[in-house]
Order: structure tokens, then C-alpha cells, then sequence
């Protein structure tokens, strides 16, 4: 399931393995900018939406690069450079046994008769693309599906960020297995992330991402030297993010390495504001019932085991547990019955589990309940840092949840805690000072604190009737 998942973003369009650039279609009555316009419209007209100034900005900003897109693609810049064969070297394979006299001779000799051609001008720059960033709930992720539904170019990828980064993994592990093994004792380097960017640039030349977000040093090393690759061989980039550019990875483990990669990505992107102050996910909108429960509460686990049981009555299943494979790993399940799910916050989030753990769980469940969420204080910040992810896979695939929890939803997260000695034990690892364990992210769980808002505001939205139907897989056989 989870491969499946992932396949929507990195199966080609074609079976050549070459970049094939997308035909010129006729032209129609309405371009791709205005049909994105009357979309916008549409919705406002019919009450979905609420008329939005700096929305509308956005869709207008975003309409030349739709235009440009249509006829783009990037394979003028895959093309590898020529390889320089010097004359004068008498290692090369083209004088190797001759005479470097008669060699020198013979190309005096022939400069007279042809004229050494100049090289070809370098092609002119890729379109630019747009970082767009703002608070929660502000319609980032609604603009960039419209500007992506619209754009007329078959070689596009649209992907939340999490996704992204799994199948580049999984991409550079291919790429490790794939070489001989290593003779005792000799030692050579490898690096695959130049590889895998050039695969994804012959892939797509447009690729939409939504969360943009570095939070540890290993993704943080490898997004700079992947994306690097990617702007410079001509994908155009479109991401949302709730933070700018600058304070990506900001405060994070050896983050002057990742400095070069933000003057890059504003090279190459147009950064837009989008922070109208309103978290459109917060206003009023008609609820899906009781999805949120609290421990203090007489009787609420047996309402969510009533609930649970009425939603199984629909399922063809048994209840039983279930197992999923994940990369080679097992993930259990302890209670499910079809394609719903019942759940602990421990056996979710205590337990080492990670983005591509939560995408297989998404995908075979359009329903979780999650029993027993503590109040998430830093001294928790590994429990909230998968807690915020499980919520944004199970958001982005309109899994609905039923919660129980010990506080209501505004007071689950707590901004403070105790001393975790596990992190004394890795300042002394690290060889760091007691100074770092104030001002790194890895540490002070500032990451997780500026996530937790986003995270809120997507349970209050998944808390709707809207949301509530959208998810219901029960007459779609798209995700079985």
C-alpha cells in the first residue's frame, strides 16, 4: 500500500526512459489562469469560500507560470557537459603512444586548415517557481491543488513534502544496494543524491510541494544538495510552507552547511506571503458529531467503543489485528476490522514510527480512533514530533479520526516540561555545551511548538461534517 501511495508521485509518464516534453493542445476558449480564476469564483458563489484578497493575489501571481508551462520542459538542462579532451596530455587516451612533437605539429598544423568551433550559449534560465508561506489555515494548500489542477503538463508531480523525502530515501538506499561490495580494506566514496536528483529531473519538470519543512540534520543535508541539483537542471518548484525561507531549519544542528541552500531557493523561487490572520478552518462550519473526547469524562471510552462498533457493523471484516509491512519492518495493529482502525497514543506515537509507518496506516484505514493522548509537553517532544505527523499523513488522505485525550484540543499542547536526560546524555554525545541545549531546535522542541499550531487547526477541521464525508471510503475502491 505504501509503495502505491508513493507511486502517484514517482511513475512516469511514458515508457521512454528520456524526458518527452508535453504536445502544444489546441487553443481553448478559456486559458488555464482563468479557468483557476472561475474555480476561485465558483466557490465563493456557492458559499465554499469566503472572498480573500491576498488568495485571489496569489492565483494571479501564480497565472504567467501556468502559461509558461504548458509548452516548458527542462531536458536542455540534463544535457551532460562535453567532456574537455586537452591535447597537451600525454596520459590521454588519444595520444597515448605518439610522439608529443608530432602531435604538436599535427595540431599547428590543422588550426591553420579548421577553426576551433565556440561553444554553444548556455541556454537562458528555467522559469521561476514560488515558495508560498503564511499561518495556519490560511488556503496555502487549496491555492497550489487549484494552480496544479490547471496547469496543462504532463510532466508535473504534486506531493506533500513528508512523501517526498521517504521516496528519495528509499531512491539513494536502491542506489547503495545496487553497488559491488567493498573489498576488505579499500575504501572509496560514493554519492548517490546527485543521481537520484538527476532521475527526478528526467521524471517532471514541475514539481508541487506542500509543507515544505527541514527539521533534523540528515534531511537537512540532503535537501540542500538535491534541490540544488533539481532548480539548476530546470524543475520549477511550487511549495507551500507556514515558515519563509530564512528561518528554514532555523537554529538547527551544523545549520551553516544549510545556509547556501536558502540563497539558492530565492534564486529560483518567488516568495510569497500568504497570512491574512484568519485560520479559515477555525471558523464556524457544521460538525461530524462527537469526535472528541475527554478522559475525565464519565463513560467516554464506552461511547467510542459504541461508536467504533457501529462503524465496524458496515465493514466486511472481522475485528482482529492486523500487520503491516513497511520497508522490510512489521507494524501491528492491535485491534481493526477493515479499513477501520482502533488505537493507543502509546502504540502510535511511543513506539519508534516514523512518516512512511503513518502513509501505510493511511492508506488502509479511512478511520482511527486514538485512545488516551497526553498532554504533549516537551518533555514529550518525541511522542508530539509523531503525533504532528501522523496528524498531517492522516490529514492529507482525509483519514478521519475519534479522539480521547486528557485536555480539549486548544490545551493539549504545553509549551514547557521537565529536563529530559536523555538530552544531557546526547549534549555529552555531540561533544556540545549546556549553551545549545538552549538555542537548538533539537533540543528546545521549538520545531515541534511552531508545528503544534498546524496541527490544531487540521483537528479542527477534521472534526467537520465536510471532512467527516470526504473521507469515507466505503463506496471507493480507489485505496483498498
Amino acid at each position: 500500500m505504501y509503495s502505491n501511495i508513493i507511486k502517484g508521485y514517482t511513475s512516469s509518464t511514458g515508457n521512454s526512459s528520456a524526458p518527452s516534453c508535453p504536445t502544444k493542445s489546441p487553443v481553448s476558449d478559456i486559458c488555464s489562469f482563468s479557468k483557476t480564476i472561475a474555480q476561485y469564483d465558483n466557490l465563493i458563489q456557492c458559499g465554499s469560500l469566503k472572498e480573500d484578497g491576498q488568495q485571489r493575489d496569489v492565483l494571479q501571481q501564480l497565472g504567467p507560470l501556468q502559461k509558461i508551462l504548458k509548452t516548458y520542459c527542462n531536458s536542455i538542462y540534463l544535457k551532460p557537459p562535453t567532456p574537455e579532451i586537452k591535447p597537451n596530455d600525454d596520459n590521454s587516451e588519444l595520444h597515448k603512444g605518439e610522439d608529443p612533437k608530432l602531435t604538436k605539429t599535427h595540431n599547428e598544423g590543422s588550426a591553420s586548415h579548421k577553426k576551433e568551433e565556440p561553444p554553444p550559449p548556455p541556454p537562458p534560465p528555467p522559469p521561476r517557481g514560488f515558495y508560498i508561506y503564511g499561518g495556519v489555515g490560511t488556503g496555502k494548500t487549496m491555492l497550489i491543488d487549484m494552480f496544479y489542477s490547471h496547469v496543462e503538463n504532463s510532466r508535473k508531480k504534486r506531493v506533500h513534502f513528508n512523501w517526498f523525502m521517504l521516496d528519495v530515501h528509499q531512491r539513494i538506499h536502491r542506489r547503495k544496494q545496487s553497488l559491488p561490495k567493498r573489498g576488505l580494506g579499500k575504501m572509496f566514496t560514493y554519492d548517490p543524491i546527485s543521481l537520484v536528483a538527476m532521475e527526478i529531473s528526467s521524471e517532471t519538470c514541475l514539481l508541487c510541494f506542500d509543507e515544505f519543512q527541514v527539521t533534523d540534520i540528515a534531511d537537512a543535508m540532503i535537501v540542500k544538495q538535491l534541490f540544488e541539483t533539481l532548480l539548476k537542471t530546470g524543475v520549477v518548484v511550487v511549495a507551500t510552507s507556514n515558515r519563509p525561507p530564512d528561518d528554514l531549519y532555523n537554529n538547527g544542528l551544523q545549520r551553516d552547511t544549510f545556509l547556501p541552500f536558502i540563497h539558492v531557493l530565492k534564486e529560483y523561487c518567488q516568495t510569497i506571503c500568504l497570512d491574512s490572520g484568519i485560520d479559515y478552518r477555525r471558523l464556524d462550519k457544521a460538525a461530524a458529531g462527537r469526535l472528541y473526547y475527554l478522559t475525565r469524562e464519565p463513560d467516554a471510552e464506552a461511547v467510542m467503543d459504541a461508536l467504533f462498533d457501529e462503524l465496524a457493523l458496515r465493514q466486511k471484516s472481522v475485528t482482529g489485528p492486523r500487520v503491516l509491512r513497511v520497508q522490510g519492518r512489521e507494524v501491528t495493529l492491535r485491534k481493526t476490522c477493515g479499513s477501520i482502525a482502533d488505537c493507543t497514543f502509546d502504540e502510535l506515537c511511543a513506539r519508534p514510527l516514523g512518516a512512511g509507518d503513518y502513509l501505510e496506516i493511511a492508506g488502509c484505514c479511512d478511520t482511527v480512533f486514538i485512545r488516551h493522548v497526553p498532554r504533549l509537553t516537551l518533555t514529550l517532544k518525541d511522542q508530539a514530533r509523531r503525533f504532528i505527523t501522523l496528524i498531517d499523513n492522516f490529514y492529507d488522505h482525509k483519514v478521519r479520526v475519534v479522539l480521547l485525550a486528557v485536555a480539549p484540543l486548544d490545551q493539549l499542547f504545553v509549551h514547557s516540561g521537565g529536563e529530559d536526560g536523555r538530552d544531557r546524555q546526547l549534549l555529552d554525545d555531540l561533544g556540545l555545551s549546556g549553551a545549545a541545549e538552549e538555542r537548538l531546535t533539537l533540543f528546545t522542541g521549538e520545531e515541534e511548538i511552531f508545528a503544534s499550531q498546524r496541527t490544531i487547526s487540521r483537528l479542527m477541521e477534521m472534526q467537520t461534517e465536510m471532512y467527516w464525508i470526504q473521507g469515507d471510503r466505503s463506496n471507493s475502491n480507489s485505496r483498498s
